[in-house]
């Protein structure tokens, strides 16, 4: 019941200071602690080229620039403060469902890519991943925002691994919907606003549609749709969809996460629980509570 935030701060300075022809056996031992995230991936996965993908700091160019924004983030505390969310959140959560599993959770912060203009520009500079029990990847470039949302990403990622660890909800690659992926993101931010409240607990990406009924009403007729490779178009939106080459659906960035944040908070308001009571609550028991609100109320 371990959580473990590494010291990625010494581990990045050494591989952006270290001659280039160096950097990328550096960069898989920083990266090999977390090698156990793609363990569901076919193949062999090399952990610099995965790096790459998620939009992690460069190799070849912006050494400097890199080098000033890891020193922000260790003038911000990022590290210690991570930590401290991630011991106070699995408290809270453990006073929710004091039997709850928890595994051993490695944690790795990532400096982004300042080159990157998907990152930098529709992403706003951060990506989690936390839906494989055991690991936790942030990726950030430190803008003001980013920053003073530090606890709140860290424990949004953490309801994520929780969600999803071993006793809880089962994510079945072959079954599972739309509408799973929507309401983690929706339970992931309900859990992180309990905690540091609504305006540091919003991931950034969904708040522009959170009252946007179009985008709820394109949402909604999606989340029946299942296979992996749909998920990014319904719930991340058309610019991340076509950036990773899916077929886009006609949705903003965020759309998913502003639905989710209204589905759970509708399913919350009706049986009076937290989000850290229901963290292993069914998504199809979430929509259909909340649809149901919200066909009552004529929205």
């Amino acid at each position: 019941m371990t959580i473990t935030v590494l010291d990625s701060y010494s581990a990045m300075k050494q591989v952006l200071r270290a001659p280039a022809a160096d950097r990328v056996t550096m960069l898989r031992s920083m990266l090999e602690p977390v090698k156990g995230m793609y363990r569901f991936f076919p193949g062999d996965v090399d952990l610099v080229t995965m790096h790459r993908w998620a939009s992690g700091f460069p190799l070849d160019r912006d050494e400097e620039r890199c080098l000033d924004a890891l020193e922000t983030l260790a003038a911000a505390g990022a590290w210690d403060r991570i930590q401290g969310a991630l011991d106070a959140a699995l408290a809270a959560q453990l006073m929710a469902t004091p039997g709850l599993e928890v595994p051993a959770i490695t944690v790795l912060v990532v400096l982004g890519d300042p080159g990157d203009a998907h990152f930098m520009g529709p992403s706003l500079g951060l990506t989690g991943n936390g839906g494989i029990s055991g690991y936790i990847l942030i990726t950030l470039w430190p803008f003001p925002e980013n920053l003073e949302r530090l606890e709140a990403t860290a424990v949004h990622e953490l309801n994520h691994n929780l969600r999803y660890s071993p006793g809880g909800v089962v994510w079945n690659p072959a079954t599972v919907t739309v509408g799973e992926h929507v309401v983690s993101e929706g339970l992931a931010d309900a859990f992180a606003r309990q905690l540091y409240g609504d305006e540091l607990g919003h991931t950034r990406i969904g708040v522009p549609h959170l009252h946007d009924e179009a985008v709820f009403a394109k949402v909604v007729s999606g989340l029946d749709v299942t296979g992996m490779q749909n998920f990014t178009a319904w719930v991340h939106g058309d610019a991340n969809a076509e950036r990773f080459g899916v077929t886009p659906v006609g949705l903003p960035t965020g759309a998913g996460y502003a639905v989710g944040n209204r589905l759970v908070d509708t399913y919350l308001a009706a049986t009076g629980q937290t989000a850290a009571q229901a963290l292993h609550a069914a998504s199809s028991e979430i929509i259909a509570t909340a649809l149901r609100r919200e066909g009552a109320s004529g929205r």
